[in-house]
Order: C-alpha cells, then sequence, then structure tokens
C-alpha cells in the first residue's frame, strides 16, 4: 500500500478533551474521528489493528472449541424483565419505543438473548457443552464518557456464553476460556495479570478480569511479589493473622476529646498511632443494622462485606440512624456496650487488648479496650482493602505489590443465575430437567488496541506490538524524484509483500524529517530507509520502532531480518 493512497489524517493537535495517551495518539495518527460524545468512527489503520485482535481471538476461541454466531444489537424488553435486569442495570442501558409502543433495549451485553436461544434449541444433556460467541457493537450510556476508546459509549466486544450440565462441567469450560485469554492477550503483545474480581453486575460466583499493566490505568490491582496471585484491589484476599491474644493490663479509661472526630484528629490528640484506634462504622443492609469495627489505619470493602451480608448490599447509616444507636453523634460511635445490633469486627483486631474507640457519648473516647474482654464480636472476617506490603494469603513469602490496570477482558462463572430466572432447562441423562451451568466471557477489542498504546508509547508516538500492528514495516524513500532509490523501495516492499509482510510506501513530495515523523507517530514495528548515499554504498538503513540503533543492510538483508524478527515475534506468543 502506498501512503498517498490510505486516509491517514495525521495532526499536530489533539482535541482538548483527550486526557490519556491512547486518546490523543489516536486521533494524531489519524486511526480515530469523534462523532460523538463516546462514539467514534475508526479509520483503516485502526481497523487493519482491530481486524489483526479479531483474528487473534478468533483462532484461539475456535482452539478452545467455541462457536461463533452473531446475535442482534436492538433487544426486546421482555427478555430484561424476565432475568430482572431491566430495572436493575440502571441508567447505562439505553431504552426505546419501536413505533408500536413496544419496548427494546440497545444491548449492552447478551446474557438474556444467548439464553433465550439456547433454551430453545438445546434440550439434551448429549449437546453439551456448549459455547458460543460473537464479535459485535455495544452500546451503554456512560454518564461522562472519556478517554476516548477507553470508556466509550459504543464499543466494539467479544462476548462469549457456555452451557454445561453440571456445575463440574461448567467449571471446565471457565477454565479453558481462561486459559485461552491469557493466550489471546499474550500474542498481542501485552504485559497483562490476570486477577480475582468482584463479579459487579453481570453476576456470579466466580470472577477473574484481564488487566493490562499500564501507569494510566484506572484500576488499582494487586499483586505477590513471590507467586502468582493477584487480584483487584475490591478482591484482594488477606490471610488471618494467628494470634495468641495477651491479657488485657490496663482497665477501660474514659477520655475527653473535644471536638476530635476522626481518626487523625484523635490520633494526633492523643499522641497515638492510627493503628491504635479502632474505627465504628454503621452500615444498613436492607432493614438490619451491621456494626463493623477495624483498625484506625484500615478502609472498610464493601464488596467483602456485601459478600458477608450474603449479597445484600450495605450503605452507610446516616447520622440521623447513628445517634440514635449510639446515643452520640457521628465521630464517637465505638462498639462497646451496644446492644441490639450485630458486631462484626476485621480480623486484624483479633486479640487487640489496648484500642482506643469512641465512647458513644459526645467528646469522648475509651482507652485500653480489649477485644473479648470489653466486647465481643458475632464474627471475625476479612473486611478491609488490602494494601501493598500486606502479606499475601496463598504463600508463605509473598507480600502484595501495586499496579496500575486497564480491564480488558473479564470471565465470569455464572452458575444458573439467568437459567433459572429465564427457565431454560435440558433433559439430563435420567430425564429429568435441570438448569443450564453458565459462564460468560468478554473481551473490549476497541478497549484492547488503546490499551495496547497506553502500555507501548513514547513522546514521538505508538509503539505496536507486532501481533496487532496495523503493517509490519514503513518503506521510507527520502529523494522521489531518484528513480534508483523509488525502484528500490519499490523492490523492497514486493519482497516483503512476498515474505508474507505488511507495509506501507511512503511515496510522499515531503521532507525526510516529516517522514520520519509521522513513521514514528504512527508506530509500525520497522522503518527502512533508502537513500541516495546509502544505495551508492548497497545498503538501506533499518530501524526497529522505539530502538535507537540503526542497521546498514542491503535491501534483502532488510527484507530478511524483519522477516526473521516478525517470526520470531509471533512465535513466542503463538
Amino acid at each position: 500500500m502506498r501512503y498517498s493512497q490510505l486516509l491517514i489524517p495525521t495532526l499536530k493537535e489533539v482535541p482538548a478533551e483527550a486526557i490519556v495517551v491512547s486518546h490523543q495518539l489516536l486521533f494524531r495518527a489519524g486511526f480515530i474521528r469523534k462523532l460523538a460524545a463516546g462514539i467514534y468512527n475508526l479509520l483503516p489503520l485502526a481497523l487493519r489493528t482491530v481486524h489483526k485482535i479479531e483474528r487473534i481471538i478468533r483462532e484461539e476461541l475456535g482452539r478452545a472449541g467455541a462457536q461463533e454466531l452473531l446475535m442482534p444489537a436492538v433487544q426486546p424488553s421482555e427478555l430484561w424483565e424476565e432475568s430482572g435486569r431491566w430495572q436493575k442495570y440502571g441508567a447505562e442501558l439505553l431504552r426505546f419505543q419501536d413505533r408500536k409502543g413496544a419496548w427494546f433495549c440497545l444491548g449492552p451485553t447478551h446474557e438474556e438473548v444467548i439464553t433465550d436461544l439456547v433454551k430453545r434449541e438445546v434440550r439434551s444433556y448429549r449437546q453439551l457443552p456448549l459455547n458460543l460467541y460473537q464479535i459485535q457493537s455495544k452500546f451503554r450510556d456512560e454518564i461522562r464518557p472519556r478517554f476516548g476508546l477507553m470508556r466509550g459509549r459504543e464499543f466494539l466486544m467479544k462476548d462469549a456464553y457456555s452451557f454445561d450440565a453440571t456445575a463440574e462441567g461448567a467449571h471446565k469450560s471457565y477454565h479453558q476460556m481462561y486459559n485461552a485469554y491469557r493466550r489471546i492477550f499474550e500474542r498481542c503483545g501485552l504485559d497483562f495479570r490476570a486477577v480475582e474480581a468482584d463479579t459487579g453486575n453481570i453476576g456470579g460466583s466466580l470472577s477473574h478480569e484481564f488487566q493490562v499493566l499500564a501507569e494510566s490505568g484506572e484500576d488499582e490491582i494487586l499483586s505477590c511479589d513471590h507467586c502468582t496471585y493477584a487480584a483487584n484491589v475490591e478482591k484482594a484476599e488477606l490471610k488471618a493473622r494467628e494470634v495468641t491474644a495477651g491479657e488485657p493490663t490496663h482497665a477501660v479509661e474514659k477520655v475527653s476529646t473535644p471536638g476530635q472526630k476522626t481518626i487523625a484528629e484523635v490520633a494526633a490528640f492523643l499522641k497515638a498511632a492510627p493503628s491504635a484506634l479502632a474505627k465504628t462504622l454503621l452500615f444498613k443492609a436492607d432493614d438490619k443494622i451491621v456494626v463493623v469495627v477495624l483498625r484506625g489505619d484500615h478502609e472498610v470493602n464493601l464488596p467483602k462485606l456485601k459478600a458477608l451480608l450474603g449479597g445484600v448490599e450495605p450503605v452507610l447509616a446516616s447520622d440521623e440512624v447513628v445517634s440514635k444507636i449510639t446515643g452520640a453523634p457521628p465521630g464517637y460511635a465505638g462498639p462497646v456496650g451496644l446492644a441490639g445490633v450485630e458486631v462484626v469486627a476485621d480480623n486484624a483486631l483479633a486479640g487487640a487488648t489496648d484500642l482506643i474507640v469512641g465512647a458513644n457519648e459526645a467528646d469522648t473516647h475509651l482507652r485500653h479496650v480489649a477485644v473479648g474482654r470489653d466486647f465481643t464480636p458475632s464474627k471475625f472476617a476479612d473486611l478491609r482493602l488490602a494494601r501493598p506490603g500486606d502479606r499475601c494469603p496463598r504463600c508463605e513469602e509473598g507480600k502484595y505489590v501495586t499496579h496500575r490496570g486497564i480491564e480488558v477482558g473479564h470471565v465470569f462463572y455464572l452458575g444458573t443465575k439467568y437459567s433459572v430466572a429465564m427457565n431454560a432447562r435440558f433433559l439430563d441423562d435420567k430425564g429429568e430437567e435441570k438448569p443450564f451451568e453458565m459462564g460468560c466471557y468478554g473481551i473490549g477489542v476497541t478497549r484492547t488496541m488503546a490499551a495496547a498504546i497506553e502500555q507501548n508509547h513514547d513522546a514521538d508516538g505508538i509503539k505496536w506490538p507486532i501481533g496487532i500492528a496495523p503493517y509490519h514495516a514503513m518503506v521510507v524513500p527520502l529523494q522521489m524524484k531518484d528513480a534508483k532509490v523509488v525502484e528500490t523501495a519499490e523492490k523492497i516492499q514486493a519482497d516483503l509483500t512476498a515474505a508474507g509482510l505488511e507495509s506501507v510506501l511512503d511515496d510522499r513530495e515531503e521532507r525526510p524529517g516529516i517522514k520520519f515523523k509521522d513513521a514514528d507517530l504512527l508506530g509500525f514495528p520497522f522503518r527502512i530507509v533508502i537513500g541516495q548515499k546509502g544505495l551508492a554504498g548497497g545498503t538501506v538503513e533499518l530501524k526497529r520502532r522505539g530502538s535507537a540503533e540503526v542497521l546498514n543492510l542491503s535491501p534483502q538483508d532488510a527484507v530478511a531480518h524483519i522477516q526473521k524478527a516478525v517470526a520470531a515475534e509471533l512465535q513466542k506468543s503463538a
């Protein structure tokens, strides 16, 4: 392909709204153009990368036994009402009526549609396991679409759904897809972590996110520096301490703390470390009040608390409720003497014998409070947010280190959440009706492209991984009026094509500096420069994007070098 024939509208400036690097570079390099808030046109170079990601996905899902189909983007409300998500999903679900007044939505995901399809077409266990996937545009009406393709309203997604006869079979399907995802992102040339995660709106009981590591990532993830365990910060587990509780050495002492409400204020006023304090938080869970006690320097983990409460969403109690239950204004709540409410404590407080807590009395705290003597929680549990330096729960030697991550894939074990709600059943080997055991698996295709740029760029532009680069090489003749230079460039491009490699010949009448800047901005892995001076000695210049090294090689050797490098990179990740 010749540069002059391609639609590559590069720009020097970017919109003020383009904050993250991928949005800036995709816009500057002529990969995308905005149509509306969170909705973008994908230009030819972007679509080439998207197609390469799709090809990798199709190959790996084919290896995992999945079959491709295509479902409608427009979905009737009846299916969502049947699953119970029509109202629960929230404002991100774009609802509309047709001319007859029937309600529909633009699909943000397809659990309802696929479950309805399978329940109509699959009747016997002999037809299982079954794994179906599609690559399709989705729409989620984000309240604040931002970061270009990283968080748009319309996006390209691969979503897959597995159906099994047993939970054991469903777990096998889950791990097959988990392994397929690892291969997909390895082949895309990305540095990523597969982390345990909360299931969110999708539901289910087992979930992993695939996070591309990048400084601009919205998600905080923690991984062990010794073993392979990694988790989203909301999911990261903490191992319960083995505690041998000592005998309390002091009686409880009431101390005046006028106007001191926060942990920092009380710690400074009493000249104590925040870790010597315990914070007492009151949550409303349906019609029940639950009191959570944890160390002063720790933060409550709401997903963990929700799991402890059996899936009920905890909401912080109002100031009025806190005052009614404790008899004191907010800031002075404590676990000692509370009656008629359940008190749970974080594992870190097990065996604590010298705590400072609120006294349930205005401007007052208690010192020397001992767990078990002065208050006894109904249970201890892992209730706090993990943080860097905490011990890994899966091995004895490791500690958590922190990363920023961009979620590009998510796998869920759903169990019978949707099959029971939608009465999707099959006949087992005894002739009895059973609900399907399900899993669902998503990859943000356009988001993966953006995440690759967030991880692979420099001040000059994009640095595409070989596996998903729009083209492998840019062929740059410096003197377009020199017949020998042009002839050599065209011969090199023909040889690259014959070797199965993709290239763009920059045939523009532009200065070398402009051509070099554009080549770096577009970020193809290799650049071959053909100039009069080099050809006089029988060589051309070969440069790898992001490397300072320039090789002077014969045209044939330059092509062979690229062919070998591409083959080695693709073989490494295949």
